[in-house]
């Protein structure tokens, strides 16, 4: 794996045609917590997937659609009409040097853009692949599990935004009682109304503390994601050789 800190001499001779693309976002996360933990996320991925398929990883991209966030001050969220452009800008200009397959990864789940986005790509360019490293789908559930976070409503924030935060940036932390039980009857207007109308304090879950210890926090937050992680790298540098071969082949 190489990244943007190595020279393009190093990139050149190494032959690596695989690049990683990763989108984070800046947006907020309750009162107690940083705005950049999907940043933190998608970096996560892209090293972890990098190291995976052997790829030129690419920092991370801060912004994402977030407009159920954008009620709160701080967050940024840009149009899924200029970031798709602004990433096939990117992959456009990988591919005339030479690279035939990527990955794309976001570490926000509001990334409605991005199944569409990855779709249209491989159609337009026949010569490349584009994928996403989604296709192992029990990973998740796995991952919940293992981290003993199941059953919980957290799809954003709350305990699992909590032990995520612990985990990636303990020093930014403030532990606080946060958030609230969000009724399931919302999980339907999540989509089309801003958070600030549906939420306590942007929280879509709750936190309380005392409940753990920050160590146990931190680890709750590494087993979730390295679990989902490891998941999704098995096998998948196959699977990425497989799917550009039936393509261009």
């Amino acid at each position: 794996m190489l990244d943007y800190r190595n020279t393009t001499t190093e990139l050149a001779e190494s032959n690596i045609d695989t690049a990683v693309i990763s989108v984070g976002a800046t947006e907020q996360f309750g009162p107690y917590l940083p705005m950049h933990i999907d940043s933190l996320i998608a970096e996560r991925y892209a090293n972890e997937y990098g190291k995976a398929i052997n790829a030129y990883v690419l920092p991370v991209l801060p912004f994402n659609t977030s407009e159920e966030h954008a009620g709160f001050k701080g967050t940024v969220t840009v149009s899924p009409n200029i970031l798709t452009a602004f990433l096939e800008d990117i992959i456009e200009n990988l591919r005339r040097q030479g690279f035939k397959k990527f990955l794309l990864c976001s570490g926000h789940g509001g990334a409605y853009w991005f199944n569409a986005f990855i779709k249209h790509m491989n159609y337009k360019y026949p010569d490349i692949i584009v994928i996403f490293p989604g296709y192992q789908r029990e990973a998740w559930e796995l991952a919940v599990n293992a981290a003993g976070l199941n059953g919980r409503n957290d799809m954003h924030g709350g305990l699992t935004g909590v032990c995520t935060a612990m985990w990636l940036c303990p020093e930014l932390v403030k532990l606080e009682t946060m958030g609230s039980e969000i009724p399931e009857e919302y999980n339907g207007f999540a989509d089309y109304i801003g958070w600030d109308k549906l939420t306590k304090d942007g929280n879509w879950g709750h936190y309380t503390t005392g409940e753990y210890t920050r160590e146990e926090l931190a680890k709750k937050g590494e087993t979730l994601w390295m679990t989902l992680i490891n998941k999704q790298c098995e096998g998948l540098k196959e699977y990425l050789e497989e799917a550009y071969r039936r393509k261009v082949e």
